[in-house]
């Protein structure tokens, strides 16, 4: 009996926290994946795991089995992955994820030529404002906006990312131009999945509680939603450049307190480690960084 198996089975529940999840990663059956741990415990002589109805828990013996079993299973990975690095070709399964109206407008049509171009890769995305856990759902890269929370997950800055305060020149008739930020108290606000607007005092993050105020009278997690409120003159609003930019441009949205506006954030991909020595991440890396900064407002 190889002495690899079930050691992929084994990282896998380890990781996920799941005998199910786990074989969805690996794409076969829950029995498959016990079989293969049952066998293994067996082999080794001790119980790797602590099973409930609710919870799959390492046991000690398996935490330290899980240390060795991850660089293992890393290192034979990385083995397989330079000989495939020879060919230089996207190819395989590339999943990926990003926030749904970004990934519909400007992402996914850059996949899409990417695709055209190798036609070998296959592509799986998955477009949602949650953010998902790239490692236990299986993702090889992720494209993410703002600020990033520390992780030990890669970052590579994509492209600049702006936002605006604005409203449409119908609001502000009715309702004056706020000439400070204490002013935007007295008016009316469009929300969206933060409560907090982003401004720069000094040098300094100073946030705005944009629903708090009673002044918060509509509220939406769609960035589509919102500037369609703004536009139609229902408040103010505070979005990033790829939703505001053409309509500035146009007047049909004025900018507002630009001396507060904060600074440049980013778009960015992000991956495991170790994931960007596959050509199909690295070279769609690539592919994203140059067509992003291209569709980039000025």
């Amino acid at each position: 009996m190889s002495h690899w198996e079930g050691i992929d089975e084994f990282a896998a529940v380890a990781d996920c926290g799941s005998f199910t999840r786990a074989a969805e990663r690996l794409g076969v059956s829950s029995s498959h994946v016990s079989r293969h741990i049952a066998a293994l415990e067996d082999r080794l002589q001790t119980r790797l795991f602590y099973r409930t109805t609710r919870s799959v828990q390492l046991t000690e013996a398996g935490r330290l089995l899980h240390g060795h079993c991850q660089r293992l299973i890393d290192d034979r990975d990385e083995a397989f992955r330079s000989l495939s690095e020879l060919q230089q070709t996207p190819t395989g399964l590339l999943r990926m994820t990003c926030a749904v109206a970004y990934g519909e407008r400007f992402v996914v049509p850059l996949v899409n030529d990417f695709l055209e171009k190798y036609p070998r890769l296959q592509v799986d995305i998955v477009l949602s404002n949650q953010t998902m856990d790239l490692v236990q759902d299986g993702f090889d890269l992720a494209v993410r906006l703002g600020r990033l929370q520390p992780s030990r997950l890669i970052a590579t800055r994509l492209a600049p990312r702006q936002m605006y305060l604005c409203a449409a020149p119908s609001y502000l008739e009715r309702y004056g131009t706020p000439h400070s930020l204490s002013d935007l108290q007295t008016h009316r606000c469009l929300s969206g999945s933060t409560d907090h607007w982003v401004f720069q005092v000094d040098g300094e993050d100073w946030l705005f509680k944009a629903h708090s105020h009673g002044n918060g009278h509509w509220r939406c997690n769609s960035g589509t939603a919102i500037l369609d409120a703004a536009l139609r003159g229902f408040g103010l609003c505070q979005l990033p450049d790829y939703y505001v930019q053409d309509h500035m441009a146009a007047g049909r949205l004025v900018s507002l307190l630009p001396g507060h506006q904060p600074p440049n954030t980013a778009v960015w991909a992000v991956y495991p480690e170790r994931r960007h020595t596959l050509p199909k991440v690295r070279m769609m890396v690539d592919h994203l960084r140059q067509g992003l900064r291209q569709c980039t407002p000025p």
